[in-house]
């Protein structure tokens, strides 16, 4: 298994959303709705696809974050950017996915 650095300060639940709260690189906080957490067999990884809450109520949409994932030995949550493109598609179809399996539930395409 490889080494995971934390990237966020601590997780929460608000209402039924898990909440994470990430420190970027350039020391910039960002607090994130969890979308999804789910392993992709081609890298034998797993990944979680964040979404930005945005502090103003402009209607943009924010982009969806792509994260390896995984739990210490004490339940810690784990993030760490993938190592390459390759990695990123794999990771991000899968999330493509997912999501439109969601909207076929929900029967918004069909």
């Amino acid at each position: 298994m490889m080494d995971f650095t934390p990237i966020y300060e601590e997780d929460n639940v608000q209402g039924s959303e898990a909440v994470i709260h990430l420190v970027l690189d350039d020391d910039t906080e960002m607090e994130c709705v969890v979308i999804a957490v789910f392993p992709v067999e081609e890298t034998d990884q797993e990944y979680i696809a964040l979404l930005p809450i945005e502090e103003d109520d402009d209607e943009e949409e924010s982009e969806v974050l792509l994260y390896r994932y995984a739990e210490d030995e004490n339940g810690e949550l784990l993030l760490d950017n993938m190592e390459s493109d390759e990695e990123y598609d794999l990771a991000a179809n899968m999330f493509q996915n997912i999501i439109n399996e969601m909207m076929e539930d929900e029967g918004a395409i069909d």
